[in-house]
């Protein structure tokens, strides 16, 4: 699987620590197993923020909580920034760290 990008924005330098908490604006189809489905409304906990490279779309690393979407949760995949809106940010405190090839892997 190609690499999103080269460096991801997290907590702390394992990526364990939730950054904030955002609510979809829109649904969101997985196009692989590197993302999650998000539906509207639908709350997600992000972990980190991948750093874009000049043209690139920005992702985030997540996971959805909902009563609906219990199957869903506790899965950590990928998703547009753009179909959500940060509700309540938790940390302020960054670190920038390189993304590896396990980042973006999966079966």
């Amino acid at each position: 699987m190609d690499k999103l990008a080269d460096k991801k924005l997290c907590g702390d330098a394992d990526c364990s620590y939730v950054l904030s908490v955002a609510t979809a604006l829109d649904d969101f189809v997985a196009p692989d197993c590197r993302f999650i489905n998000i539906k509207k409304n639908q709350m997600v906990y992000v972990y980190s923020k991948l750093v874009p490279e000049e043209g690139a779309g920005v992702f985030w690393s997540g996971s959805v909580y909902s009563d609906r979407y219990v199957d869903q949760m506790g899965i950590i995949g990928y998703f547009p920034a753009t179909v959500v809106k940060e509700t309540h940010k938790f940390r302020e405190d960054t670190v920038i760290i390189p993304t590896t090839d396990m980042d973006f892997f999966c079966d």
